[in-house]
């Protein structure tokens, strides 16, 4: 495996803001955090994209996310939370590694919806029926 970052985070090479971690998940803030409390939830396991992360891996990640999102709000007086993942390079993905910010959101912040993300559609059809059956075909 070539150098990640968050592995090496995960092992204790690297320091860390950590403030969660179990078996399968470490939760840390982010050291160029877009708010207060922007923290990384990552798995234990090393894995590029998280549709190829081992279910039981995805499993943890998630409930790990559930258990932190409320008292991260909490702790900052946030009354909302943006939680992603950028899934590959060309979704902005920075480190090679899965993981997901919940970033603290609050009533005047100036952010927008997951919508603001892209200026420009790459949707080359409105034809839902065949994109639609597309996925379907491939479950």
């Amino acid at each position: 495996m070539e150098s990640c970052i968050f592995c090496a985070i995960v092992e204790g090479d690297i320091p860390s803001y950590s403030l969660y971690e179990d078996e399968t998940t470490l939760a840390f803030l982010d050291i160029n955090p877009i708010s207060t409390g922007h923290t990384l939830v990552i798995p234990k396991y090393h894995s590029s994209k998280i549709n190829q992360l081992p279910i039981m891996f995805a499993n943890s990640l998630m409930n790990t996310i559930h258990t932190l999102t409320g008292p991260i709000e909490e702790a900052v007086g946030a009354n909302a939370t943006t939680i992603a993942f950028n899934n590959g390079i060309a979704a902005g993905q920075e480190v090679p590694h899965v993981h997901c910010h919940i970033i603290p959101r609050f009533e005047q912040d100036g952010g927008k919806s997951v919508h603001s993300l892209v200026k420009e559609s790459s949707s080359t059809s409105t034809d839902f029926s065949d994109i639609l059956m597309s996925i379907k075909n491939l479950l």
